[in-house]
């Protein structure tokens, strides 16, 4: 999964479609997350004695990871996520459309190092 809290995706399927928000929570099992303001869903609420009044909230659900986008850093648009071992063994995340690094995943492992 190549998506991680607080990245900023784009909604490319769905009612949402083209909003873009942050990521809340990910749900690695299922495959799903939660991003902010997107899928808005009203939850009715029957009054109790911690909710005395009762009524609707407004709350995110989860959507599926296959539709989202991440959102390149360099030219703020839509783009695959890939994943590559540096020099060092160094496990990160990179950009499909551009190259360019998104953050580590792992440390530096002998395994993935180039020799030489």
């Amino acid at each position: 999964m190549h998506v991680r809290k607080d990245d900023i995706v784009e909604v490319i399927t769905g009612d949402d479609k083209g909003k873009r928000g942050r990521v809340l929570s990910v749900d690695r099992t299922k495959g799903k997350l939660v991003v902010e303001n997107i899928n808005r869903v009203y939850k009715h609420m029957r009054p109790s004695r911690h909710n005395p009044q009762g009524g609707r909230l407004s709350k995110e659900m989860a959507i599926d990871l296959s539709n989202v986008l991440m959102i390149d850093p360099t030219d703020n648009k839509p783009t695959r996520v890939g994943v590559r071992y540096l020099a060092d063994g160094t496990k990160e995340r990179y950009s499909k459309r551009t190259g360019t690094g998104m953050g580590t995943i792992a440390p530096p492992r002998k395994a993935h190092a180039q020799q030489g």
